[in-house]
């Protein structure tokens, strides 16, 4: 193991690890960001790269937490997933590269993007 993955290892929860560094995926309905709404920006649990501001969550039947946008566009990075017989695009932290989760074209207008992310995956910081 890396030195960062060896650091990821001893810093994150088992769960966190899983999904930031092997491309797992928590249970849905089971994240503390999932019914979460305070004002704040949600940032990479692995590098704190600000990711997602409060403004773009909105409430998903999905049961992970849902964003409308990113704050920069070059804070993510995506790969084309086709496993489990779908094609979805993930969704990578543009800095040090953990999975976040995937991207979906279902949700509200005007981006009509559902950035669906693990909320082990994410910090929340109050404004």
């Amino acid at each position: 193991m890396t030195n960062n993955k060896t650091n990821l290892h001893k810093r994150l929860s088992k769960v966190a690890f899983e999904v930031t560094q092997n491309a797992k995926t928590e249970g849905p309905f089971t994240g503390k960001y999932f019914n979460f709404f305070e004002k704040g920006t949600y940032q990479c649990i692995c590098c704190n790269k600000d990711l997602f501001d409060s403004d773009a969550k909105f409430k998903s039947k999905s049961g992970w937490p849902s964003f409308s946008d990113t704050i920069d566009s070059s804070s993510l990075s995506y790969i084309q997933d086709n496993s489990y017989g779908m094609i979805r695009t993930e969704v990578r932290c543009g800095n040090c590269n953990a999975h976040l989760g995937h991207v979906f074209d279902d949700g509200p207008k005007p981006s009509s993007k559902r950035y669906c992310i693990n909320s082990v995956a994410i910090n929340f910081k109050k404004k």
